[in-house]
């Protein structure tokens, strides 16, 4: 373990630490939204997509997949270093084991090429980016750097070498204009499209999936890119109307008592302020308080 997380005065503060942004911003309920969005804008990546779904039960778990992505977040920005990094080892073993197959081609490559893992990296922090800046969370544009070079220790994780990863807000832009040209809404996308506008589930959730879901993941879908609403067929809502729902949804979810929002899985907030103290809890008010919070002390900061 990298004695540089375990202060000699205190417990492990893990690779980012409470004075990280990407401490503060990944305990906003707002990321749920931005996670769904995630997995609306890395299906338009033919290649990376069929991975997954020529590897998984997608469509009879897709639920699993998205509590194991947000437990993969929680781990990796609140638990202590080892099992972060025990997390990304779990991660890089099985994506070497993993192939996929184009139908087309017959071509057979590896899930974990480079390209792909980046596709999925860039797809995710892009999206708690946006959402959580056009839902009103309080982020300078410094700020806003300093977390997307801040994810490139998440990056690391996955195999990524974290000098071929974007390290700034504008960075990640250029990145995508870059890949538009592989991007498609093919057979996959369309499935997993259909899938996040119409989720099976058990009679008794059905009057939630009408209430709650069905709402998220139409925001999450119109809070996307112009681009990707081309490649799936539908027409791009007003980015001013998107970014008022956005707002509004972000001030009524931030106003629910943190303490019970912490409690929902994953958990790891919970038992990472048990470790390091009730005051270790994110929240957006420390970012605007704290214009030193560049200088935190997780490794992320000492890169």
């Amino acid at each position: 373990m990298d004695d540089r997380h375990e202060p000699a005065d205190g417990p492990d503060l893990g690779l980012f630490g409470p004075r990280s942004v990407t401490w503060q911003m990944h305990g906003d309920p707002m990321m749920w939204v931005a996670g769904v969005r995630a997995l609306y804008l890395q299906a338009l990546h033919p290649r990376a997509v069929r991975g997954v779904m020529q590897n998984s039960d997608f469509r009879q778990d897709a639920w699993g997949r998205l509590l194991r992505t947000a437990d993969f977040v929680g781990t990796v920005t609140y638990d202590p270093t080892e099992a972060a990094e025990r997390c990304g080892a779990r991660v890089r073993k099985i994506h070497r084991l993993l192939k996929a197959t184009d139908p087309e081609t017959g071509e057979v490559y590896g899930v974990d090429e480079p390209g792909l893992l980046l596709w999925v990296h860039c797809a995710e922090v892009d999206s708690y980016l946006q959402v959580e800046r056009r839902s009103g969370y309080p982020l300078t544009d410094a700020q806003a750097d300093r977390y997307v070079d801040e994810q490139r220790e998440s990056a690391r994780l996955v195999g990524l070498d974290p000098d071929d990863v974007p390290a700034t807000a504008a960075a990640l832009a250029a990145y995508f204009e870059q890949a538009r040209p592989e991007l498609a809404a093919g057979p996959e996308a369309s499935d997993v499209d259909a899938f996040l506008r119409d989720p099976p589930v058990p009679a008794l959730l059905t009057p939630a999936r009408a209430l709650v879901w069905r709402r998220v993941a139409a925001l999450a879908y119109d809070s996307l890119p112009a681009y990707a609403h081309e490649l799936y067929g539908r027409a791009a809502p007003s980015p001013a109307a998107v970014d008022r729902r956005l707002r509004l949804t972000g001030t009524a979810l931030r106003a629910l008592p943190s303490r019970l929002r912490w409690r929902l899985p994953p958990g790891h907030i919970v038992k990472a302020m048990a470790r390091l103290g009730p005051g270790s809890g994110p929240a957006p008010y420390k970012l605007r308080r704290q214009a030193a919070i560049l200088d935190g002390p997780g490794r992320a900061q000492q890169r």
